[in-house]
């Protein structure tokens, strides 16, 4: 889990998954922005690369949910929630740790644009990561932060408000829900925390734990697609077996984590998983009509590495495998070290880690 200080400030520094967030959302939005060529981006350019609309879900396109995050109208919306995410996502972050963090941010991401969508009578598009910033907020209430975090996050509210005096199209369904899935997401995983120090009994380093969470994430959406698509079996029996899978994987890399030098092992075999996601991914991708049909809804960026990977998708899943081997190895390079020396202190410490605390 993540480390604590005794005395907080009022503001703490962003950590790994503030400024990864952080850093996808500038560069998402930034792209936009020069493709429009100044610093507001026209609806139609917003639709195309991922904002949420009316009919998204019943189209299935699920990958929206996650895309209309990354996007903004123009760069006062997006330095407001930049601004939100800086000032007190640090304390969530220290408080809970990267991948609960990052888990978090998801779900409230994810549930307020399932309701914002259910709050609009009438067509719509939305973008921007105030969802999943005010489930942050949602988040430090749940878990009951120090008065110092807390007064830190009494300015996303005013921030918010402050946009939606110059901005009378705010969405406050996608607030709202972000707020109310950052709430309950919290309380959720600590409970999960809770059972954990009773049923499996695992504490992770948090680079585990966050490439553990991606990989259930995107088998999990992988699943939740196939089966929307398929109907091959009852969903609950689907989810039952899902959550099965993941308790049993978790346990072995509990178990591998106890021996020496497990942790290299176990970062070693992340890496290989990473890369077998890609791998998996890109086959799927060269299968769909998007490559069939070869369909382009204009020239642009996306639509050009589309084309190049219709082209030879072989070669380029290849390539962004490797670059996915390479990352996780650099990324966990301290952790391989790490691992590589021990002589038997790593599962000793992670059991005494386990022991010493329950919840978050």
């Amino acid at each position: 889990m993540a480390t604590y200080r005794a005395n907080p400030g009022f503001f703490e520094i962003p950590h790994a998954a503030v400024y990864a967030l952080m850093t996808v959302t500038v560069l998402a939005s930034g792209f936009c922005f020069v493709q429009a060529g100044g610093a507001a981006a026209p609806a139609e350019l917003l639709f195309r690369y991922g904002g949420m609309y009316s009919t998204a879900l019943a189209r299935h396109d699920y990958w929206r949910l996650f895309a209309y995050g990354f996007l903004h109208v123009n760069f006062i919306h997006l330095a407001t929630n930049m601004l939100c995410l800086v000032l007190w996502g640090g304390h969530l972050e220290r408080r809970v740790g990267p991948a609960y963090f990052v888990i978090i941010y998801f779900c409230a991401m994810v549930f307020g644009a399932i309701v914002g969508n259910a709050t609009h009578a009438t067509p719509y598009l939305t973008v921007g990561a105030s969802g999943a910033t005010s489930g942050i907020l949602g988040a430090l209430l749940s878990c009951g932060s120090s008065a110092s975090s807390m007064s830190a996050s009494t300015s996303s509210p005013s921030l918010n408000i402050a946009f939606a005096i110059s901005n009378s199209r705010i969405d406050w369904g996608v607030h709202l829900g972000g707020f109310a899935a950052g709430l309950i997401s919290c309380a959720l995983l600590d409970l999960v925390e809770k059972l954990n120090g009773y049923v499996l009994r695992c504490r992770f380093p948090e680079a585990v734990k966050v490439n553990l969470a991606l990989l259930a994430g995107v088998t999990g959406l992988w699943l939740w697609a196939g089966q929307a698509q398929t109907l091959v079996a009852p969903a609950w029996i689907v989810a039952a077996g899902f959550v099965v899978v993941c308790c049993a994987v978790i346990k072995l890399v509990d178990l591998a984590l106890s021996i020496r030098k497990g942790l290299a092992a176990v970062i070693i075999a992340l890496a290989g998983a990473n890369a077998a996601c890609v791998a998996l991914g890109g086959w799927a991708l060269a299968a769909t009509s998007a490559c069939v049909a070869r369909r382009s809804s204009g020239p642009g960026p996306f639509e050009n590495l589309l084309n190049a990977f219709c082209g030879n998708p072989l070669l380029v899943t290849a390539l962004v495998a490797v670059v996915a081997v390479t990352l996780t190895l650099l990324l966990c390079s301290k952790d391989i070290y790490r691992g590589i020396e021990d002589v038997g202190f790593v599962g000793s410490s992670l059991r005494a880690e386990r022991n010493r605390r329950h919840g978050l």
